[in-house]
């Protein structure tokens, strides 16, 4: 199996604390956070104390009654990757909308964007499910064009705060409010090719006309769809899963079908965050990459 852990280089204004008892303590930017994470089964390694040093804890009660109880927390907060900055802010879903494992992600493709460009050619980047757009937005960074495409509009409206926070051109980047698999099909239409592919498809959701969304059910239509549109000498494809009732070894298997024929490599595994202070590991979630260079 492979596990691949971000390095706390890579972010540094994230670290986790701890977890257990099916919780994490994590830091994001000057602010603790106490969450809930099913999988974290074993047992706390840093003392009560610590974790009542929590800034904000989100309460499990069921359907409406979830939430946080935060102190000092604003409504938002800023954070730092290299030089994108975004907003961190506390949702009723328990998230952030920064996914800290994800940085080893947007590492990876800032190299090959980065490379891409220094050979004269400005790569096409379509985002999907793109949430808050930090993705979108390293690889504008990188010199890039990207279409990101989202469902829900708070969230498009978060992305474009993200991109303002971090001075990014307003052209850089075409925003898409749409059902993904619809918008896809219509690119495909109209001949549209793109150089890399991000993709983080919700086990469940809707689009914004009430679309439904089933990750067993619509993944491999989602990704059979997305092979039209790469271009004759693709760059990257990125998928990653959460809560889903599968192992990478599916997504690495489906990419093998969809890049049958392109070369290249694919690597899959989980993404793993590292405790700061016994380096205990907790995987997040799973995912399938492919590029050319590989």
């Amino acid at each position: 199996m492979s596990l691949f852990i971000l390095d706390k280089d890579l972010l540094p204004e994230y670290s986790l604390l701890d977890s257990g008892n099916g919780k994490r303590l994590e830091k994001f930017g000057q602010f603790i956070l106490s969450r809930p994470d099913p999988q974290a089964l074993w047992k706390l390694h840093l003392p009560e104390s610590e974790w009542k040093k929590a800034s904000a804890t989100f309460k499990e009660g069921g359907n409406s009654q979830d939430r946080w109880f935060k102190g000092s927390v604003p409504q938002k907060w800023l954070m730092r990757y290299k030089d994108i900055t975004f907003y961190c802010k506390l949702t009723p879903f328990k998230h952030t909308g920064v996914f800290p494992e994800q940085a080893i992600h947007w590492d990876w493709m800032e190299r090959l964007i980065t490379a891409r460009v220094k050979s004269g050619n400005k790569p096409q980047i379509l985002n999907l499910f793109a949430y808050t757009g930090i993705a979108s937005l390293v690889a504008t960074k990188a010199g890039a064009r990207v279409t990101h495409v989202d469902a829900s509009r708070p969230a498009i409206g978060w992305a474009k705060e993200n991109q303002s926070a971090s001075q990014l051109d307003l052209q850089g980047i075409r925003w898409i409010l749409d059902d993904c698999l619809k918008f896809i099909h219509r690119e495909f239409k109209r001949g549209v090719k793109y150089d890399g592919i991000i993709l983080d498809p919700p086990s469940f959701g809707h689009g914004p006309n009430g679309e439904r969304w089933e990750f067993e059910t619509h993944f491999p239509k989602l990704m059979d769809a997305c092979k039209n549109l790469l271009s004759a000498k693709p760059l990257f494809l990125i998928v990653n899963a959460y809560a889903i009732s599968a192992s990478h070894l599916m997504l690495e298997n489906v990419l093998k079908d969809v890049f049958s024929g392109f070369g290249g490599g694919i690597e899959a595994g989980e993404l793993v965050l590292k405790e700061e202070t016994n380096h205990r590991l907790l995987s997040t979630g799973i995912f399938a990459r492919w590029s050319r260079e590989a």
